[in-house]
């Protein structure tokens, strides 16, 4: 099959007239104030852009303006994005939370593609993805300057237009005839990475001051940045996401230095002192015990070489009985009592609250399931459920139709249709084939998990289907058997773990980032060890969030673990309480056999099957109520698996009439 097209910038009406200006205008206004720099480093900055902001969450309060710029040397092109302090710096931001979203030095090699987003109200902004395929959060342009932006990368490096998708533009730097070769190839960039040769300069500054200028004192301060970065890519030998045998969902869980490099700066304080300074939120907590790890599959041989420093939640052990113990699964006889003579659930609280301590009997959950996901209302009545499926039944058909209806001559020419087809064929062969119910050629059930997929893909046509959505939907098929039924339980789910799967990867920045700010609460010494180690990016928790820990536990281990995080009982938001509780579980290894990311990565992975359920279930109850509303205060409003925050309440009602 042909690839598609790609079509060159210079198409493009919006770059055409851009092109009058060029990047000049960008340079005219700070010239004088950094010409000193440029000169000093041997680079040139070709675009500056100010009043370009972050927004880590739907707060107008909380939202982090900074400056943008291009700076070539030779034939290299970096990026940066430095927030503001001073008086033109958001007051309600901290230091470190500006720290943490700093953009230093990026290399354009380094930069897979740039897509732009103008909505109908609000301000333009792009995403950039990295060759890894993590992305830094959107960049709006309050003043706009978006064509400048990208007719400016046009200059310096090889830009095209995809032909799927107006809106996306790839990048490379190309060096030579074999870098395209390669890139058109689809073989990683790292392939070639070491051939390329290496500068020494540095593009990393501080906060922007806006009331004085930089001395030659702080250039002087810049210069490790860049040339650091070049040490290290010098001093690589082997990387895993160089090998093309690795399958996507290993790859996010396998993200090594090549990636960290790249993009931690998403999650790091690149100055010396890191968060070292920063005290503890967890007084609160003094008088809280944590269990000690004992002799079982969560033991910890910890190395005589290095110290650990003691848990800050383990001091009165009398005071407080850590975690409820766990109970029997809800049986057929205990479900009854929760229904009235017409099917109503009388109480959902407590019937949540039953399911969190002892899941569901697995016949059961056939019928409790649909409530869990919400696909039935607590409230509602057999009848009104009977009604439901035949309602929804026909609807899933007239969906499904939709894609059985194509002939093969308009899919020759519906790309989308093919890629996602492709995509799904390819992953329901490989997904829980070890259990009878998936096992064996021909079977039927995953004829059904491909039917289901291809139609949701059509149902949430802008999502579409992305590699672990297969993980997500079989054990609800397993679970229920009926297609139609399983896929509207799958909508439901995704109504609330889509953001997972977003390109800008927005759902998925918010969850580590809250998993960073929780660590730091509940572990200080634990964050800090992670900040010496470089690791504050918590990538190598990438996989448990995406795939809700499938890969972890057995799958009868991962039904229960679901049934008890879907009753959203103590928070919604468990899964993060899950991770740090894991993460404490180990602490005593990690901090001291001294793992660096790439061990702790592999340690992370090499725990598949080895975590003890019940224990991270108490222990992530525990260290949620000990978090209480400082815990609340850690995860950014619309985290998944909280509901999408609609649309409609992005922009306060003064900012609307301003745009308006």
């Amino acid at each position: 099959m042909q690839e598609p097209e790609l079509h060159d910038l210079s198409d493009d009406a919006d770059y055409a007239a851009s092109q009058k200006y060029g990047s000049a205008s960008m340079m005219r206004t700070d010239s004088g104030k950094h010409s000193s720099s440029s000169e000093h480093e041997g680079a040139e900055v070709v675009y500056t852009k100010d009043n370009v902001t972050i927004h880590p969450s739907m707060l107008a309060s909380e939202r982090i303006s900074g400056r943008l710029r291009l700076i070539k040397q030779g034939s290299s092109l970096f990026m940066t994005w430095i927030p503001y302090k001073g008086q033109n710096s958001n007051a309600r931001v901290s230091e470190k939370d500006r720290i943490l979203y700093t953009i230093r030095g990026v290399p354009l090699t380094e930069v897979r593609s740039i897509r732009r987003h103008t909505p109908a109200l609000g301000w333009q902004y792009i995403i950039v993805v990295l060759a890894t395929g993590l992305a830094f959060p959107p960049l709006y342009f309050y003043n706009g300057g978006v064509k400048e932006f990208l007719a400016t990368i046009k200059q310096h490096v090889f830009i095209v237009r995809s032909a799927e998708d107006a809106n996306v533009f790839l990048v490379n730097d190309f060096q030579n005839p074999l870098q395209k070769t390669l890139s058109s190839l689809e073989i990683p960039r790292a392939l070639s990475i070491g051939s390329e040769p290496s500068t020494s300069f540095s593009v990393g500054e501080s906060s922007v001051d806006e009331n004085q200028e930089r001395t030659s004192e702080d250039v002087q301060n810049d210069n490790t940045t860049i040339s650091q970065y070049n040490e290290r890519q010098r001093q690589k030998n082997y990387d895993p996401a160089r090998d093309l045998s690795i399958q996507v969902l290993e790859k996010f869980s396998l993200v090594t230095k090549f990636a960290r490099e790249t993009t931690s700066q998403l999650f790091r304080d690149g100055h010396s002192n890191g968060y070292g300074g920063i005290g503890r939120r967890s007084n609160s907590l003094s008088s809280l015990d944590y269990p000690s790890q004992k002799a079982s599959d969560d033991s910890n041989k910890v190395s005589d070489k290095s110290p650990v420093p003691q848990d800050p939640l383990e001091f009165d052990k009398n005071s407080l009985v850590w975690g409820k113990p766990r109970q029997p699964p809800l049986e057929s006889a205990e479900w009854y009592t929760f229904l009235d003579s017409e099917g109503r659930i009388m109480d959902s609280e407590a019937l949540r609250k039953r399911i969190f301590y002892g899941g569901v009997e697995h016949k059961l959950r056939k019928e409790v399931w649909p409530f869990l996901l919400g696909y039935h209302a607590y409230d509602s009545t057999y009848a009104e459920r009977e009604y439901l499926k035949a309602m929804k039944k026909a609807e899933f058909e007239t969906v499904k139709k939709q894609w059985q209806s194509i002939s093969p001559e308009q899919a020759r020419r519906f790309t989308k249709f093919r890629e996602r087809k492709g995509l799904i064929d390819k992953d329901v062969v490989r997904t829980d084939r070890s259990i009878s119910f998936y096992d064996g050629d021909d079977n039927p059930n995953v004829n059904l998990l491909h039917d289901i997929l291809l139609t949701y893909s059509f149902y949430n046509f802008d999502l579409g289907y992305c590699q672990g959505m297969s993980d997500l939907l079989s054990p609800i098929l397993f679970v229920l058997g009926d297609e139609s039924e399983s896929f509207w339980c799958f909508v439901k789910l995704m109504e609330r773990l889509g953001p997972n799967f977003n390109r800008d990867q927005n759902g998925m920045h918010s969850q580590l980032f809250a998993i960073t700010k929780l660590v730091e609460m509940l572990d200080s010494p634990l964050h800090n060890y992670f900040t010496q180690r470089d690791c504050l990016n918590y990538f190598f928790c990438f996989r448990w969030v995406l795939i809700q820990f499938k890969r972890e536990f057995e799958f009868d281990k991962t039904l229960r673990l679901w049934e008890v995080l879907w009753t959203h009982y103590p928070s919604e938001h468990l899964h993060l309480y899950v991770c740090v509780a894991i993460l404490k579980r180990y602490r005593s290894k990690i901090i001291g056999e001294q793992m660096d990311f790439d061990t702790l990565l592999k340690f992370i992975n090499e725990l598949s099957g080895q975590i003890n359920l019940d224990a991270v279930v108490r222990d992530a109850e525990a260290l949620c109520i000990c978090a209480g509303e400082n815990g609340v205060a850690c995860i950014p409003p619309g985290t998944p698996p909280s509901l999408p925050i609609d649309d409609g309440l992005l922009y306060p009602q003064q900012e609307l009439d301003e745009i308006l």
